[in-house]
């Protein structure tokens, strides 16, 4: 054998000696640099808080893309004031606040405390969720919150479940179980051994037209094309509308074509309006069709006592996205897919010697990993959920649920008795869709609503949403913050009419 050269100079011992080459790693020895590490980023957090008073800088995209390009990256900096004042500058002073009232436009909630500090712990300590061999406490954690969510949303003793990063990412799962459960058993047909049946191209999937844009991206990345995706009309509230569903499934049925599953929505982004759980899941079990739910805003009613009837037949489905980090107020990210027959997952699994041998025996030794499609190295955010629940509590989530609600039900009220504005819907959660619409004065209602959220946008003081609708540009509110009270709606409604007078 021949030796291996050695190419590589060892450190100065002096440097070895007094710990200066490994003080940036995490260890024993450098608990201190650690703290002022921490606490340094402590400070930045309680000044974005402490001086933030509107909910964003105003700053100009050109700008602020010249500023980070202008980091020369080859040069670290001295020491942790800087960088943290180097991403001060960077970052927070034009960070989204979204824990402001100002702040009314997307499905990003304010986040509970305890839940941040959970995310200290899991940052540091960094465990991955794939084996218990990585996780240990992590992985009993994770599977007590699937089954505990499970419970709420009904399920029985054999469900299961596992966190993922989003909704997406949920609702992706979701429809590839139906793609290959139908395979199987209307074929006998194994997809994830030998690809796609060669009827594949003639499976469909019913959403509605209010679902989320993921539908389209799950099909296609299954091989089956948004061509897959059949969306069906809505009723006077945006919400599915069961007799166009069923002659929907007729119509392509008599096409030639394979309806495999129906996506319900339980809280819809742009209208927060639920779809009828109980009359879909008649129709997908007389079809024989797999029900998934895109619960991923909706899942905020688990916790409420007076609105949770709005999820009446959740617990039919054949599986359920859910997204604490929208409902819960959780940090990015946390959100679970949910399914009611835990062999379901069995479909995805996947062995490898190195992480889950097939021999082990996963009762002894569980491995997370079995249930997960495209995470290996999966983050502890499970810990966030768990802390907010055993301080926070349930009954006081479900109280801030409660009070948006109402707050988006007054703020529609206001909506209504104002001749200046025109209101689309109302909301089962609180999502409004509405536009500044002065009786006989404008005819581009659509460029002068754009322009409106786009001045304030950029002058930094309020933010909304914005979308379409048949065509037409509308304004969005999107109520996802129990701070957020009456008077500081009717302060945002003022600003749009102001910003909307000068405009015309």
């Amino acid at each position: 054998m021949h030796a291996i050269p050695n190419t590589i100079a060892p450190p100065p011992l002096a440097e070895v000696s007094n710990n200066k080459l490994f003080k940036d790693i995490f260890y024993e020895g450098t608990a201190d640099e650690y703290n002022q590490a921490i606490e340094q980023a402590r400070v930045a957090v309680t000044d974005f808080l402490q001086q933030t008073s509107q909910p964003f800088s105003g700053i100009r995209p050109a700008t602020m893309k010249a500023a980070v390009g202008a980091i020369d990256l080859e040069e670290p900096l001295k020491d942790y004031q800087s960088l943290i004042s180097e991403v001060d500058d960077l970052y927070i002073r034009h960070a989204t606040a979204f824990h402001l009232p100002q702040y009314i436009a997307h499905l990003n909630c304010p986040v509970v405390i305890p839940a941040l500090a959970a995310d200290v712990i899991i940052s540091a300590i960094n465990s991955s969720q794939d084996t218990y061999d990585q996780s240990a406490g992590g992985t009993f954690i994770e599977r007590r919150l699937i089954e505990w969510t499970c419970q709420e949303i009904g399920y029985g003793m054999d469900a299961d479940g596992i966190f993922t990063a989003g909704g997406s990412q949920s609702n992706l799962m979701g429809l590839l179980l139906a793609r290959d459960h139908f395979a199987a058993r209307t074929y006998g047909y194994s997809i994830k051994y030998d690809g796609l049946p060669p009827q594949a191209n003639r499976f469909r999937i019913f959403v509605s037209e209010q679902a989320h844009f993921s539908n389209q991206k799950s099909a296609s990345l299954m091989g089956l094309g948004e061509q897959a995706i059949v969306k069906v009309a809505v009723d006077h509230r945006f919400r599915l509308d069961t007799d166009a569903l069923k002659k929907a499934v007729e119509a392509e049925l008599q096409q030639g074509n394979i309806p495999i599953a129906i996506v319900a929505t339980a809280g819809t982004t742009d209208f927060g309006n639920i779809d009828p759980l109980q009359e879909i899941s008649a129709i997908a079990t007389h079809y024989g069709l797999w029900m998934h739910v895109d619960a991923a805003y909706g899942c905020g009613l688990l916790l409420s006592s007076r609105h949770r009837h709005l999820l009446d037949g959740i617990s039919l489905a054949d599986s359920v996205t859910v997204d604490y980090h929208k409902s819960f107020f959780q940090p990015i990210s946390s959100s679970a897919f949910l399914v009611k027959e835990a062999a379901s997952l069995n479909i995805i699994k996947h062995h490898a010697d190195y992480l889950n041998p097939e021999e082990q025996d996963y009762e002894e030794l569980p491995a997370q990993i079995n249930k997960s499609i495209t995470q290996s190295t999966r983050r502890f955010d499970a810990l966030k959920l768990w802390c907010t629940l055993r301080l926070t509590g349930k009954r006081k989530l479900g109280l801030y649920t409660d009070m948006m609600i109402d707050t988006a039900a007054a703020t529609a009220a206001l909506l209504q008795q104002d001749p200046d504005f025109e209101l689309l819907s109302g909301s089962d959660l609180g999502v409004l869709v509405f536009r500044f619409n002065p009786t006989g004065v404008v005819k581009e209602l659509s460029a002068l609503n754009l322009s409106i959220k786009q001045s304030l946008f950029f002058d930094g003081t309020y933010i909304l949403a914005g979308t379409k609708v048949n065509g037409q540009f509308y304004l969005k509110f999107t109520i996802l913050n129990p701070l957020t009270t009456l008077s500081h709606i009717r302060e945002i409604l003022s600003a749009i009419k102001m910003k909307g007078n000068s405009l015309l």
